[in-house]
């Protein structure tokens, strides 16, 4: 074995590869960080499905969810009626308005709380609920993407059946038509 055949055994002897190894020092394998991407991705999604199982809700959950949907529209139509009633009967109106500025300001900001505390957690429960959808969605992809596929190639197999042929003899046909027929006999004639 010759210098050059020690020198190559050294480098590329072994299964190893000197080059390689010194060069992942500096940049990563791509081939072993996408396998580490995709086995991180992988343990992510187990994770959501785990964390946001579906669970069915109850009859009293519904009915719940039902009232939690009426403090909104029951304010801005509040507020609207407000306006109305400031419309209708603006002394009715303007003795409602001086009670409410007897309410102390502790109150107000006591109010203020708990409506910022309602909706900020119908918020947050919300957008868990959103997320549950997604990953349950997520779920679903290579499902649809099958069905997808299985439509896909039983188009690809109808094409250039007798029903395309049908109508392409139902395009090519020329229909009776006496206005049209008119117009290109009076445009022949003027062309000559």
């Amino acid at each position: 074995m010759g210098l050059i055949g020690k020198i190559f055994a050294t480098l590329f002897g072994d299964n190893r590869n000197v080059i390689a190894r010194t060069a992942e020092v500096f940049r990563e394998n791509a081939e072993a960080g996408a396998a580490r991407q995709s086995a991180e991705r992988g343990a992510a999604l187990s994770q959501f499905e785990k964390e946001f199982a579906a669970a069915r809700a109850s009859g009293f959950d519904r009915f719940m969810d039902g009232v939690n949907r009426l403090p909104r529209p029951a304010l801005a139509l509040g507020t609207l009626g407000l306006f109305i009633a400031a419309m209708v009967d603006p002394v009715w109106f303007a003795a409602r308005m001086q009670g409410i500025a007897l309410v102390p300001e502790p109150l107000w900001w006591l109010l203020g709380v708990i409506v910022s505390f309602y909706f900020g957690a119908r918020h947050q429960y919300k957008g868990q609920n959103f997320q549950r959808s997604i990953v349950q969605s997520a779920a679903r992809a290579p499902q649809i993407a099958a069905s997808i596929a299985a439509l896909e190639s039983a188009h690809a197999s109808q094409t250039g059946t007798a029903q395309d042929d049908d109508l392409s003899a139902l395009a090519d046909r020329e229909e009776a038509n006496p206005a049209l027929q008119a117009w290109r006999a009076r445009t022949y004639r003027r062309d000559r």
